[in-house]
């Protein structure tokens, strides 16, 4: 499981607004050639319009062979018309690279997938959110799978 965490910048009640930006942290577990792996990550976004995000995450998957780094830009619409819940949708790209196993390297990978969700807020500068993330990878062979859908939990504080 992978959970972020991201703060606001640009003053109370302007998460999501246009000229704010979002900082994040990943931390969490997670399971890829029959190993377990810690993984550590950031985020950045920025809110082109009101509820408009352009960003950029970094994870690194360690403590497993091989280890594993994805970097993936991203496009998150956050509906910001509703008080309490503000339903979002997302696209994005990833590039997956993968560090040697026993002097020999893997190809890496190519991703791309959406995510929907929602926001829940308690105040104007707290929401918790959850959602689905499908992601498709672009060169699979017939011995794995060629895609995966898995659950995402933010936190986000404005201020």
């Amino acid at each position: 499981m992978v959970s972020a965490a991201s703060v606001g910048s640009g003053g109370i009640g302007t998460a999501f607004s246009k000229n704010s930006t979002s900082l994040g942290i990943v931390a969490g577990t997670g399971g890829a050639f029959n190993n377990s792996y810690i993984i550590l990550g950031v985020s950045a976004g920025y809110y082109v319009a009101r509820g408009l995000e352009l960003g950029i995450d970094l994870q690194h998957w360690f403590s497993g062979t091989p280890s594993i780094t994805k970097l993936s830009p991203q496009i998150r619409y956050v509906f910001t018309q509703t008080k309490v819940i503000k339903p979002y949708v997302g696209a994005f790209y990833r590039r997956t690279y993968f560090g040697d196993v026993n002097g020999s390297s893997l190809a890496d990978q190519d991703s791309y997938g959406y995510r929907a969700g929602a926001y829940f807020s308690s105040n104007n500068r707290v929401y918790i959110g959850g959602g689905v993330v499908y992601e498709q990878y672009s060169d699979c062979t017939a011995v794995s799978d060629c895609s995966i859908t898995y659950p995402e939990i933010l936190f986000t504080v404005s201020f």
